[in-house]
């Protein structure tokens, strides 16, 4: 089993696809990453050496922002916004979409899949 950033990625998946459960790569970063390096896109995990697993780890630790690091910088851009007062920084406070989606339906993840429709969340009465 390889250990990336503290992950550790999954042996029966293939490289390519096994690298996107590390927080800040994804498809298109991986795929880079595997080409840079010369390694098989197609290889199972369990299947990598000693030597390329190092190669890929050294080369995510130098060049990428990933996993702590990453979701640290995020958080603090976040409150930043909130700090400054922006409108961005009062949807965060909220837990309302941030990029302009609409409210009126398709938020339902966002404000906690609350239905307000008349027959939605009643309890059947019949039970005594």
């Amino acid at each position: 089993m390889i250990r990336i950033a503290g992950i550790n990625l999954p042996d029966e998946k293939r490289i390519e696809i096994a690298l996107t459960y590390v927080f800040g790569i994804g498809p298109s970063t991986s795929r880079k990453l595997l080409k840079l390096l010369e390694i098989d896109m197609t290889t199972r995990t369990k299947d990598l050496s000693a030597e390329d697993a190092n190669r890929l780890r050294d080369e995510i630790e130098k060049k990428y922002k990933v996993e702590g690091e990453l979701k640290h910088e995020v958080k603090m851009n976040i409150k930043r916004l909130k700090e400054i007062g922006s409108y961005r920084g009062s949807r965060h406070q909220k837990g309302l979409p941030v990029n302009g989606q609409r409210t009126k339906t398709n938020s339902r993840t966002v404000r906690g899949n609350v239905r307000r429709t008349m027959g939605s969340g009643r309890r059947s009465e019949s039970k005594t």
